[in-house]
């Protein structure tokens, strides 16, 4: 008996090195400029012949090979083939570079590794509680760049909102993921080639997972477009060049999604000549 004693630790630790997670579910809202609402559901896998139960415990969160950006509470659970964890608290962003850096490396990558790592107390029937270290790498589909975006629907105002907007339309965005992101109010910058024709945002924008369409108003320099139609985008289909800007939620500007956004990317076509059209203004008798 006294053998199983001493080797316990040692089959403990290398127990837990050997179980797996699976995130199925990551959601972060209400975010503010040092925390969001994080809620989280996993799955660990675990093929131990030993079915002990793990404390609760704070772990550190960060993309792999970086710093922490935050800490959560793990529920505490008994070992099995496929054990569910529930998360719902508040992430308090200990590291906002750090946090900017996983947000960035999400949005842009087909996939990024997550590190989860603390120590518990493991318990096994009557053996010695044992302390294990509990640090685990887990492979999480990224938003991939929202390969897919699409502008779905485009209409140009004959005369601006009270807000100063000329546009408005529907943007088809893709997203591959487990995870929901509550962005706030984004911002986008609309070039043609390097030249800034305009904005566009997208109001309270919920990132849900899967294919969803979102509106959003903005603000096009028409007499620039005119230009650009007049002398060379003759058809009337603009090669826009789409760049994140800004995320703002309640008043307070999201730096850690507006860098990522800046990194991200969209190159669309919109057909501005049917848009006008469709108001009764032909771009070839020179008018806008």
């Amino acid at each position: 008996m006294s053998s199983v004693y001493v080797g316990f630790p040692r089959i403990s630790q290398s127990g837990v090195d050997a179980s797996t997670i699976e995130i199925t579910n990551l959601t972060a809202l209400t975010p503010a400029p040092t925390s969001v609402h994080l809620i989280q559901d996993s799955l660990t896998h675990s093929n131990n012949t030993y079915h002990p139960y793990l404390d609760p415990f704070n772990a550190s969160l960060s993309l792999a090979g970086s710093a922490p950006y935050g800490m959560v509470q793990l529920p505490g659970m008994q070992s099995g083939t496929s054990v569910p964890a529930h998360i719902d608290q508040v992430l308090q962003i200990t590291n906002l570079e750090a946090f900017t850096e996983y947000n960035t490396a999400l949005f842009n990558s087909e996939s990024i590794r997550v590190r989860v790592n603390g120590s518990t107390w493991l318990h096994e029937m009557a053996l010695p509680a044992s302390d294990v270290s509990y640090d685990h790498t887990t492979t999480v589909t990224g938003f991939n760049s929202l390969k897919g975006f699409n502008i779905t629907d485009f209409n140009v105002m004959l005369s601006p909102d009270k807000n100063g907007n000329n546009i408005n339309g529907t943007a088809f965005v893709p997203n591959p993921t487990v995870i929901s992101f509550e962005l706030g109010n984004v911002t986008y910058n609309t070039y043609v080639n390097d030249t800034l024709i305009g904005n566009t945002t997208i109001m309270n924008f919920m990132l849900d997972r899967g294919n969803h369409t979102y509106p959003f108003v903005g603000y096009s320099n028409q007499s620039l477009i005119l230009s650009l139609l007049e002398s060379t985008y003759k058809d009337g289909k603009l090669p826009v060049k789409i760049i994140g800007e800004s995320a703002v939620y309640n008043g307070n500007h999201l730096t850690y999604y507006e860098a990522a956004l800046k990194k991200n990317v969209q190159m669309v076509t919109l057909n501005v000549g049917a848009a006008l059209a469709s108001i009764g203004i032909n771009i070839t008798s020179g008018g806008l």
